[in-house]
């Protein structure tokens, strides 16, 4: 007997699978999905995962072997950590809260996270803040049987660029590809709402689907305010539309709640406004569609078209999308420095395995298996749990990567323009202006807002207190808020990380 130990997730190709498996589709969509785990585990065992598309996390229980097996999708938009006890006994959980509510669990800081952290504002890799407690990474599956603990890597992203098409014909097979999912994201009976922005991923999202809301964030700042563009899509798109705007207040008083259930500290300040998005979203939908993914499959960031540039120059300093510290500011600033903790060694075998691509290519999956994993779909999926909203992610998907995996990067990037074929391709349901509209990034006006006497008190606490005084000179963490404050706004990214590591610190090591 096979039974589902933990299940997070959402299958798309469940109708198919329920045809091939022999599974009854009308069973409620939470049964209907085990159904379809412990079947296709019976049917295809290890490569399980192989035949289906769309975000899970997984543990089942193999009742007459006495094995578990737990798998996580091969992108990593649903987590799933584990833990090995003093006395050999394997705890695991879709949260680390999970885990931490087990006999035999011993919570300890894993400081040297920390150093990895104030580099990249995130927990990157296997290992997490708490000593002993890791992840499983995208694309790999766990066996524990007799108190032995084995992980394969089942799937990897792989890059075999073809020659011979034309911008248009990529265009075309993303449009085409995007239309067949579509509608396995959600079933006709069910409701959602859409997360839009001013870019082009959330409005074609959105203009791909049967979504009748769309809802955005925005700012009293207006430069910092995306949301007139969101709301110029929905009534251009004939969707109804409702903007959150968000006071520095409201912002600040989130923090403690965003680190809580983010279980690790996460320093992108864009997770705050998310969890706030997410709750005003949860008033109205129980499911919400949201557009990651497409950047780091297509080249949508700006400096992606410093790729060639780069070079082979690449293995020496990338390590993904965000690196606000270098090693001689971190040296100077933590107290326990270890000159063997460097956040390079995180992707060293990323580059040992794309050795011979082009810089493009490099830097795209570094960026799918460390940022992605990392930031992106942990803030994702940890602030819509907390909220009770579940997101559905159309561009992250086997099927739209796997044409980014042949694509030749001419096509993704160019001299004037980011996420060339994906922008052609969403022109063909979208006018010009939004398909090929600058990307603006998810902008917070906490650079202002920090600065300002009315809202940073907690900010000023936190770097003289007695947990900051743990882990950092003072006078170096002090040195760097107090340039912030005189105009150095350059330092913002790198006050709001300390700030949010010191928070996070004091929800799970002083308050509880």
């Amino acid at each position: 007997m096979i039974k589902v130990q933990e299940y997070r997730g959402h299958i798309r190709n469940w109708e198919a699978l329920c045809k091939e498996l022999g599974i009854d589709k009308t069973l409620p969509r939470r049964e209907r999905e085990e159904a379809i785990l412990v079947k296709a585990y019976e049917t295809w065992g290890y490569d399980m995962a192989d035949h289906m598309y769309g975000m899970f996390a997984f543990a089942l229980w193999e009742e007459e072997t006495q094995k578990l097996f737990c798998l996580r999708d091969q992108f990593g938009t649903k987590p799933l950590y584990y833990y090995v006890t003093e006395d050999g006994r394997l705890l695991y959980g879709t949260k680390i809260s999970q885990i931490m509510e087990q006999d035999g669990f011993v919570k300890e800081l894993n400081e040297k996270m920390l150093q990895i952290y104030m580099s990249l504002t995130y927990v990157a890799g296997e290992e997490t803040f708490f000593k002993g407690v890791k992840k499983l990474l995208p694309g790999r599956y766990l066996v524990w049987q007799d108190r032995k603990l084995e992980i394969v890597r089942y799937w990897k992203p792989e890059f075999h660029p073809e020659e011979g098409k034309s911008l248009e014909d990529w265009a075309e097979e993303i449009h085409t590809t995007l239309q067949d999912i579509m509608p396995e994201v959600k079933t006709k009976e069910e409701e959602a709402a859409a997360f839009l922005s001013g870019g082009v991923d959330s409005s074609y999202v959105l203009a791909m689907s049967d979504i009748k809301l769309a809802a955005s964030c925005g700012y009293e700042e207006e430069r910092f305010d995306e949301s007139k563009l969101a709301e110029q899509t929905a009534e251009l798109l004939g969707r109804k539309f409702e903007r959150r705007v968000i006071s520095p207040e409201e912002y600040f008083d989130i923090v403690p709640y965003v680190m809580y259930h983010m279980e690790q500290p996460l320093g992108d300040a864009s997770a705050i406004v998310f969890a706030l998005g997410c709750q005003a979203a949860a008033e109205h939908a129980k499911i919400c569609y949201s557009g990651e993914g497409s950047d780091e499959f297509f080249g949508g960031y700006n400096m992606y078209r410093n790729a060639e540039r780069y070079g082979e120059n690449l293995k020496t300093f990338y390590v993904g999308n965000t690196n606000i510290m270098k090693e001689e500011e971190k040296r100077k600033i933590l107290k326990n420095y270890d000159e063997n903790v460097l956040p390079i060694h995180l992707v060293k075998e990323i580059y040992e395995e794309n050795e011979g691509l082009d810089p493009l290519s490099k830097m795209s999956d570094v960026d799918i298996q460390i940022w992605l994993e990392g930031d992106i779909y942990l803030n994702v999926d940890k602030m819509s749990e907390a909220a009770g909203l579940e997101i559905r992610m159309p561009l992250t998907d086997r099927r739209i990567f796997e044409i980014a995996s042949r694509m030749p990067s001419k096509y993704k990037v160019n001299a004037e323009q980011n996420k060339v074929a994906f922008r052609t391709a969403a022109a063909k349901v979208l006018p010009e202006e939004i398909a090929f509209r600058k990307k603006l990034g998810f902008i917070v006006p906490i650079r202002i807002w920090m600065a300002d006497e009315r809202y940073n008190q907690d900010v000023r606490a936190k770097f003289g207190s007695e947990t900051a005084a743990k882990f950092f000179h003072m006078e170096e963490i002090n040195a760097i808020f107090e340039e912030y404050i005189n105009g150095n706004s350059d330092n913002w990214r790198k006050v709001w990380t300390i700030y949010a590591f010191l928070v996070w610190y004091e929800e799970y090591f002083v308050k509880r």
